[in-house]
């Protein structure tokens, strides 16, 4: 059975008092040249991707990438223009087929609250169990508190509940049915930033025992690269890169993507006999054509600086402490434009002027002007 179930936050129960998370049967979700559209404007522009039996699928993108609408097209809450959405090779919504929520084996979650206050918990998980026989309702109910350890609230109301145990209900009630494919919009964006970690590793390990295929629906780079097995980057409406965060992170293959997973340092410059000169150093351009003009990147992790022995002379213009990192603004021969870097804290003594830089020439990125909106 399928459940559409709101939610956001989070809760702090150790896993170690949860109950063992019963095992769904996980199903492969292919998305084949997905159009949609709001009122005559495109959303979702031919995108194509599937998510494999059994992972952890997270979307990726700024706001209004269409990474929500993509989730309710699985769901079965709004339709596509065009294209087909398959479930193990089934088809569950096209030209000639749409299958209801409710039929789709699907679970959802959204980034709001849904628990009915006037129902207690055990109740609330309930509710998406209501073609079982009530007794066998409730059972499954309390198996899926246990499972996410809040099995001592089941006769409470939501009112006691705190932002990240209301979280937790939610999610013990989008599993309790065992769907098939669990779709996550922004599950934790609500919570306080101390929780998450324990909370995303808390509901990473549930899924993980589930087996359940997981949508993860999130505009954090460092929350995809955490949670997801496979990260799908999007930007209007478009797939930009599918990989491991490993592949998007070291071979990104637009500017945007370049962007979206770090601070960068970009430089606007031209190809000349096969190379790029930039302010951080010089580096061959042999796949970009001659006279280009191209984006040179560069990570802020990646400029080392030194007091002396580097290849170029800076000065620091503004030096901020960030904890276990500072984060320097710094000027540089060649370039209009200030240069950024983040280094160990306290690796420069105090009032320190004149510094030098080392950039390492693999850790140079070229990338077309064009591939940021592409």
């Amino acid at each position: 059975m399928a459940s559409a179930v709101p939610s956001s936050s989070g809760a702090d129960a150790p896993a170690s008092r949860r109950r063992t998370a019963g095992v769904t049967f996980a199903a492969k979700l292919v998305f084949e040249d997905i159009h949609h559209c709001y009122h005559a404007k495109e959303t979702i522009r031919g995108i194509s991707l599937t998510a494999e039996a059994g992972e952890v699928l997270c979307l990726l993108g700024p706001s209004g990438s269409g990474k929500t609408t993509l989730l309710r097209i699985a769901a079965g809450i709004e339709a596509q223009a065009s294209g087909r959405l398959l479930l193990n090779d089934r088809e569950i919504s096209g030209p000639n087929v749409f299958l209801p929520p409710e039929k789709r084996g699907v679970g959802l979650m959204f980034q709001d609250f849904a628990l009915f206050p006037h129902l207690t918990i055990r109740e609330n998980v309930r509710f998406g169990l209501t073609s079982l026989p009530k007794a066998e309702g409730l059972a499954e109910a309390d198996i899926a508190l246990e499972r996410v350890g809040l099995s001592h609230y089941a006769d409470q109301y939501p009112h006691v509940l705190s932002g990240g145990e209301q979280q937790r209900v939610a999610l013990a009630r989008a599993l309790a049915p065992r769907p098939a494919v669990l779709l996550m919009d922004e599950p934790f964006s609500g919570l306080d930033s101390r929780l998450k970690d324990t909370i995303r590793a808390d509901t990473l390990a549930i899924l993980r025992e589930t087996r359940a295929t997981a949508i993860v629906v999130t505009h954090d780079a460092e929350e995809a690269m955490r949670m997801g097995d496979r990260i799908a980057l999007l930007k209007d409406g478009r797939l930009q890169q599918v990989g491991t965060a490993e592949d998007l992170y070291r071979a990104p293959k637009t500017l945007f993507a370049a962007g979206f997973f770090s601070e960068i340092n970009e430089f606007s410059v031209r190809v000349r006999n096969g190379l790029a000169e930039t302010p951080l150093g010089t580096v061959s351009a042999v796949n970009c054509a001659e006279g280009a003009d191209i984006a040179a990147v560069v990570r802020l992790s990646a400029v080392s600086v030194t007091e002396s022995g580097g290849a170029i002379p800076a000065r620091i213009i503004s030096r901020r402490f960030l904890g276990v990192v500072e984060l320097l603004t710094l000027a540089v021969p060649g370039s209009d434009m200030p240069v950024r870097a983040r280094i160990r804290a306290e690796g420069l003594r105090q009032g320190l002027r004149d510094v030098s830089l080392s950039v390492n020439e693999r850790d140079i990125m070229l990338f077309e002007k064009d591939a940021r909106t592409s």
